[in-house]
C-alpha cells in the first residue's frame, strides 16, 4: 500500500501509540521522501498539522478506524533520564553545591573509588565538560552522597538554569 501525500509517500504504517497530548500520535512508519529514499522512521502526527505526510497520515487513520491505537504510557524512570539535556561541568557543581556538596566532598567519593576505575574517573570528573544525567560517574557519585535518583533528577532539572 502506497498513498502519495505530495512529493512523499506512505507505504506502509506498523504502529500508532497515543501521546500525552489529545489527540497527537506517535507512528512507526515506512515511507518515502521528496527525493525518493524509502525507509522506517517514527512520525509525529498533530491533529491540525497539514505539513509533510501528516495530511496523509491522517487520512489513512480515517480510512482504516479499526487499526490498532496503542494507549499512552507514560516514559520510564530510565528514559526519562536518557532524554535529560547534558549538564555543562560547571552546572553539575554548582548544582552540588546548591544541594549542599562540596567540590571536597566529591574529591573525597572519587578518591575512594577502587583502583580499577579511580583513574578514569578523575580525568572524567576534572577533564569532562558536558555531563550526561545516564553517565556512570553521576549515579555513583550520587549514591555515595546518599543523594537519590529521584533528588538528582530534580537537581538535573534546577542545574539547567544555572
Amino acid at each position: 500500500m502506497t498513498i502519495v501525500g505530495g512529493k512523499m509517500a506512505l507505504n506502509q504504517v506498523y504502529s500508532i501509540a497515543e501521546t500525552q497530548e489529545k489527540g497527537v500520535y506517535k507512528l512507526l512508519i515506512n515511507m518515502t521522501d521528496a527525493i525518493k529514499e524509502t525507509y522506517d522512521c517514527h512520525y509525529i502526527s498533530r491533529p491540525d498539522d497539514t505539513f509533510g505526510l501528516n495530511p496523509t497520515i491522517r487520512q489513512w487513520m480515517a480510512d482504516n478506524p479499526g487499526f490498532m491505537i496503542r494507549p499512552y504510557q507514560p516514559p520510564i524512570a530510565d528514559e526519562t533520564r536518557a532524554a535529560m539535556p547534558p549538564l555543562s561541568a560547571r552546572q553539575l557543581r554548582l548544582a552540588l553545591v546548591s544541594i549542599g556538596f562540596s567540590q571536597t566532598q566529591v574529591a573525597a567519593v572519587i578518591e575512594a573509588l577502587p583502583t580499577s576505575v579511580r583513574e578514569a574517573a578523575q580525568i572524567e570528573w576534572e577533564y569532562a565538560t558536558t555531563f550526561k544525567r545516564t553517565h556512570t560517574l553521576v549515579s555513583t557519585v550520587g549514591a555515595a552522597l546518599g543523594i537519590s535518583d529521584e533528588q538528582i533528577d530534580t537537581m538535573w532539572v534546577a542545574a539547567l538554569e544555572f
